[in-house]
C-alpha cells in the first residue's frame, strides 16, 4: 500500500479548504492540493497523482458521488482510496457513500486538530 504522503482534496468552500490544508500540513505532515471543484479535480487529478483523496458530497455542478465516479474511470486513480467530508452522516447515508466506492466518512464540521490521524485511520483501515 506504500505510505501516506500526498492528498487531493476536493471543496468548494474556500475557508473550509484553508483550514484542512493547514491541518492536514501542519498536523499530518501531508502534501495537500485543493481543487475548487470536482471539474478541476478532474483536470488536476492525475498529474498531482495522490495516495488519498478527500471530497466534498455538496459541490455545485458535480458534487462528490458523480467526481468519486468520474475519477474512477480514470485509470491512474481508479484504485486510489477515497473519502466523503460531510455533515451528512446518517448510517443510510455513510452506507450509501461506501456502496459507491468510498473507504469511509470523516463528518464535517471536522476538528482541525484530529482530521489527520482521521485521515490516517482510514488510510491503514
Amino acid at each position: 500500500m506504500g505510505t501516506l504522503t500526498r492528498i487531493l482534496y476536493v471543496e468548494d468552500e474556500p475557508d473550509i479548504q484553508a483550514v484542512a490544508k493547514l491541518a492536514l500540513e501542519m498536523v499530518g505532515g501531508y502534501t495537500v492540493k485543493i481543487c475548487s471543484s470536482g471539474e478541476e479535480a478532474l483536470r488536476e487529478a492525475v498529474a498531482f497523482a495522490p495516495d488519498m483523496i478527500l471530497l466534498d458530497v455538496m459541490m455545485p455542478g458535480m458534487d462528490g458521488p458523480s467526481t468519486l465516479k468520474a475519477l474512477r474511470e480514470l485509470s491512474a486513480l481508479a484504485n486510489t482510496p477515497v473519502a466523503f467530508m460531510t455533515a451528512k452522516v446518517q448510517p443510510q447515508e455513510v452506507a450509501q457513500y461506501k456502496a459507491i466506492g468510498a473507504r469511509d466518512v470523516i463528518a464535517k464540521p471536522f476538528d482541525p486538530m484530529n482530521l489527520a490521524s482521521q485521515v490516517r485511520a482510514i488510510w491503514e483501515a
